[in-house]
């Protein structure tokens, strides 16, 4: 096999980020093997969120490199490798905590726009693709409801969908459960599942110890900007290294 074959589909090398004065990311390096679910975990303002922008190009950094297969993105913007950041989203999309569609469109709609103008699909072939996607998420039959006749676990199905049109190998997903009660959680969380058993490589900001455990390949937990812990979910979460990550788990497991 041949090394190519053997490369990381995400890789972050010396991540460094700061808000002034306040160092988000701290010479953060990791990398996500292609077909992986890796569940990021920590405290709020860890960095977690940020890692997951600039994997995506939506945000500026002041040093290191991340590569998305063989697209690479550099520290100060990329903003003259706009076209470098298009091909990295193609790889990998994103799927926000706040849904982010458009509220003046319908599910079918928020989903075929993005296929239609940046793939470049027919519109039939586009809707018959999206109608698709809605029946994998379960929400075949709200193809033409608008997002405020939505529940919010049915708005983050439709999130999700909206992302795979453009056909990814990965997605990241941002806290993408952490407004929905426990019933809606479990929707979109089976979803997430399902994509796992697909092959899809998944990388999940995420405060769902039980989600993390069950699913995940790895838990990375980030703190103060960088990652202290980097294993299988059993050796990060029962017999964790770092006396932070034993206090964060203490919280979150009450």
């Amino acid at each position: 096999m041949s090394s190519a074959a053997n490369s990381p589909l995400i890789d972050i090398s010396h991540l460094t980020k700061r808000f002034g004065d306040r160092q988000v990311l701290d010479q953060v390096s990791f990398s996500v093997q292609a077909g992986e679910t890796v569940a990021v975990l920590g405290p709020s303002g860890g960095g977690k969120s940020t890692m997951l922008r600039c994997i995506n190009g939506l945000n500026a950094w002041d040093a290191g490199q991340v590569r998305v297969g063989p697209h690479v993105l550099g520290p100060g913007g990329n903003g003259g490798a706009a076209a470098i950041v298009r091909q990295v989203r193609r790889l990998v999309g994103m799927v926000f905590q706040d849904y982010q569609l458009f509220p003046h469109l319908t599910a079918i709609e928020n989903i075929i726009e993005a296929p239609l103008h940046v793939r470049g699909l027919k519109r039939g072939e586009a809707i018959e693709q999206g109608r698709m996607l809605l029946a994998r998420v379960g929400l075949g039959d709200r193809a033409d409801a608008y997002p405020e006749q939505l529940s919010g676990g049915q708005k983050q199905r439709v999130a999700i969908a909206r992302a795979l049109a453009m056909e990814p190998q990965g997605l990241l997903c941002d806290e993408i459960t952490s407004a929905l009660d426990p019933e809606l959680k479990h929707e979109v969380l089976t979803v997430l599942e399902d994509l796992k058993r697909d092959g899809l490589t998944l990388v999940m900001v995420t405060h769902e110890i039980g989600f993390a455990r069950r699913a995940a390949d790895r838990v990375v937990v980030l703190a103060d900007g960088r990652i202290i812990e980097d294993g299988p979910p059993a050796q990060v979460l029962d017999a964790p290294k770092c006396e932070r990550t034993r206090q964060f788990l203490a919280k979150q497991l009450g």
